[in-house]
């Protein structure tokens, strides 16, 4: 069977170094550590094992005894264990970034003057507007600077462009169509008004909510 270093076991003594062990106590020695491996390492992979299956499992191969399980149940169960053990890491890290967005948005919606959307966006109002209202197919012209939640700035313009509404992200759509011409708005949007779990390449990390000072200075459609 091919994979009988369970769960890719890295045993830190050489066949090399057991074969000098002689003597009953350095035997005793040598087996006791690598218990203590072995143990350590299930101890955090695995932390609801049951033991005495590990053990039976352990000398009844040690020993060349059949096994209660076939080979291909074994391979295909220690597959899927490895899978799991994989996936651990990313989800942990997500974990992390949705709790380090969530304190950051209920940062700026305690800060005065902060209005929420109905879609979770937060607003804060600049500088007032009166013009028209774009609508949910129309185009705005806008200046713009769009920071990370730690003030890096990722995106910019030095004059005003257009851009269609059903070509920008969510967050811009939803915001923009309740902003009067004229208007500047400081603009919270979390990460799935932004660009979510995928983020945008090396700028922009997934989970990662986005601050953005707009200027709204033409409206068609």
């Amino acid at each position: 069977m091919s994979r009988y270093f369970f769960l890719s076991l890295c045993v830190c003594f050489s066949v090399a170094q057991a074969a000098e062990k002689t003597t009953p106590n350095e035997a005793h020695d040598l087996a006791y550590s690598l218990g203590a491996s072995l143990g350590e390492r299930l101890r955090q992979e695995v932390p609801d094992l049951q033991l005495q299956a590990l053990l039976d499992g352990l000398q009844q191969a040690y020993q060349g005894k059949p096994l209660a399980l076939k080979d291909e149940q074994i391979e295909q169960i220690l597959a899927e264990h490895e899978a799991q053990v994989a996936e651990q890491p990313a989800v942990a890290q997500s974990e992390v970034a949705l709790e380090k967005e969530q304190r950051f948005l209920t940062e700026e919606k305690a800060k005065p003057g902060v209005r929420e959307l109905a879609d979770g966006i937060l607003l804060t109002e600049l500088a007032p507007g009166t013009g028209a209202k774009a609508g949910p197919n129309g185009k705005v012209e806008v200046l713009y600077v769009g920071r990370l939640p730690d003030g890096t700035v990722f995106d910019q313009n030095s004059k005003p462009q257009w851009f269609s509404l059903d070509s920008v992200i969510s967050g811009w759509r939803s915001a923009l169509q309740n902003m009067p011409t004229g208007a500047k708005w400081r603009l919270v949007i979390p990460s799935a008004q932004a660009y979510g779990a995928d983020g945008a390449g090396d700028l922009i990390a997934p989970f990662t909510p986005l601050v953005f000072e707009v200027e709204l200075r033409g409206v068609t459609g």
